[in-house]
């Protein structure tokens, strides 16, 4: 266990802000496309919501216990969080439900560029940087930083075509909707989702330092 210190503390508490709502506009985006879609499960259970709340009424293990725990025993943070949806509408829409599967990742993207024009922007206009005496980041600049770091991570990990992930469902995009139902077929009628997962870790440790390292030097130019 690390030792607990009042600057762990502080960068936890960033961390978690930040995880909490990322997190919950990942699913928020699950929601609002699948009602889109013409599933509301989702969105009958107040998940088209920037309100963390509901998603942690559903999920409080995966985006309240166990992220603040991690943190606390290991010095890192993992959790999770999902929305449902009708298994129904998916085998009538495939593609639809790929879209709705989409949505999650695009929108931890769209918050990793947000971040990275707040970080551009702010260090253009000197707002940004390290504190002169100490050396550290600015406040400001942790956070857009950390919203930069974990929003890559979020997105690229679910991306993986293994499920429980997001992306084992986007890849009925690239297929017709006859190939799409039996892939469904062998998708749902298999408990895979732990292997899944398991595989999906050890890929992902395998590449994922590649893809931050050429994100940041694209987009932060360092």
């Amino acid at each position: 266990m690390p030792n607990i210190t009042p600057e762990m503390l502080a960068f936890g508490f960033i961390w978690y802000v930040a995880f909490l709502f990322s997190t919950t506009c990942h699913e928020a985006a699950h929601a609002l496309v699948a009602k889109i879609g013409g599933d509301t499960t989702a969105a009958l259970g107040g998940q088209v919501s920037l309100n963390p709340v509901p998603h942690i009424q559903r999920e409080p293990w995966g985006m309240v216990v166990i992220p603040l725990l991690s943190y606390v025993v290991t010095g890192s943070m993992i959790g999770w969080a999902s929305a449902p949806f009708d298994p129904l509408w998916e085998r009538r829409h495939p593609h639809r439900s790929a879209w709705m599967a989409l949505a999650g990742p695009a929108a931890n993207y769209s918050l990793m560029l947000l971040a990275v024009i707040g970080i551009r922007v702010g260090t253009a206009m000197q707002w940004l940087g390290r504190d002169p005496g100490t050396g550290q980041l600015t406040f400001p600049t942790l956070v857009l930083f950390v919203f930069f770091s974990l929003n890559l991570l979020l997105g690229t990990f679910n991306l993986l075509p293994v499920p429980p992930l997001d992306g084992s469902t986007v890849i009925m995009l690239f297929m017709s909707e006859e190939r799409a139902h039996k892939y469904l077929d062998w998708l749902r009628g298999n408990s895979y989702a732990m292997l899944g997962l398991l595989v999906g870790l050890v890929v992902f440790r395998q590449f994922y330092q590649y893809v931050e390292a050429f994100a940041t030097n694209l987009l932060l130019g360092h």
